[in-house]
C-alpha cells in the first residue's frame, strides 16, 4: 500500500529481457534501507525489489516486470534512462499525505494539454471510458505514481474523459511530472474508494 507522495526520483540504468523483462533502477536511497521482497511504486506501479546494491545516496535495486505488467503501462516507461517516480511501500505509522493507492495501474492515460497558469501548470490528461465513472471534480487520482486532485471532468462524445490537474512548482520539480509534454502517455489509477463506490452502486440496480 503507498499514498502517492514521491519519495525520490529514480532513473533506469540497465534492462535485460529474461523469462520477464529485469530493470536496474539507480535511486538516492541508503542500501541497507531497501529491502529484498519489498515493494516499491515505480511510476505508480507496485514491484518487488529482487536485488539492490550500491551506496548512500548512489543506491541500485532491480525489479522483475511481468509481460502483462509491461502491456498494461505506459510506453516507454521502462526503458534504459527513464526517469520515473518512486515511493516505498506505506508502513504503520507513517503520515498518509496523499490518498490509499495501491500500485495497480488501471489505464494509461494520453495528456492533451499543458498551459501555465500562475505560477503553477494546468494538465489536461485524457482516460479511456472504463474510467469515467471513477473520476470526479475535487477526487484523488494517481498520475505516474503521484497523488494529485482532479480540478475538472469533460464527458466526451465516445466515453472517454477529460479530466484536468494542477501542478505546483513543487510537484513539478521532486517528480517527473514537469517533464510531461503534449502526447506524453502516463499511468493511472483511480481511487479505491471509488472503485467500491462504483461497485455498491452497480449492486443496487
Amino acid at each position: 500500500m503507498f499514498t502517492g507522495i514521491v519519495t525520490a526520483v529514480g532513473t533506469i540504468e540497465q534492462v535485460e529481457q529474461r523469462g520477464d523483462l529485469r530493470a536496474r533502477i539507480a535511486c538516492p536511497w541508503d542500501p541497507s534501507t531497501i529491502a529484498i521482497g519489498a515493494s516499491i511504486a515505480c511510476a505508480g506501479v507496485c514491484l518487488t525489489v529482487v536485488e539492490r546494491g550500491g551506496q548512500p545516496g548512489a543506491s541500485w535495486f532491480a525489479v522483475d516486470i511481468s509481460a502483462e505488467t509491461v502491456s498494461r503501462t505506459a510506453r516507454d516507461t521502462w526503458r534504459e534512462g527513464a526517469r520515473i517516480n518512486l515511493e516505498p511501500s506505506l508502513r504503520i505509522g507513517d503520515e498518509l499525505g496523499g490518498h490509499i493507492v495501491s500500485g495497480h495501474v488501471d489505464a494509461v492515460g494520453t495528456v492533451t494539454d499543458w498551459e501555465p497558469e500562475g505560477d503553477s501548470m494546468r494538465v489536461t490528461v485524457s482516460a479511456p471510458r472504463d474510467l469515467a465513472p471513477f473520476i470526479a471534480a475535487k477526487g484523488s487520482i494517481t498520475v505516474d505514481g503521484v497523488s494529485l486532485t482532479v480540478n475538472a471532468v469533460r464527458d466526451q462524445l465516445d466515453g472517454s474523459v477529460r479530466f484536468g490537474l494542477n501542478l505546483i512548482p513543487h510537484t513539478a520539480e521532486v517528480t517527473t511530472l514537469g517533464e510531461l509534454a503534449q502526447g506524453s502517455q502516463v499511468n493511472l489509477e483511480i481511487d479505491t474508494v471509488a472503485r467500491y463506490l462504483q461497485r455498491l452502486e452497480s449492486l443496487r440496480r
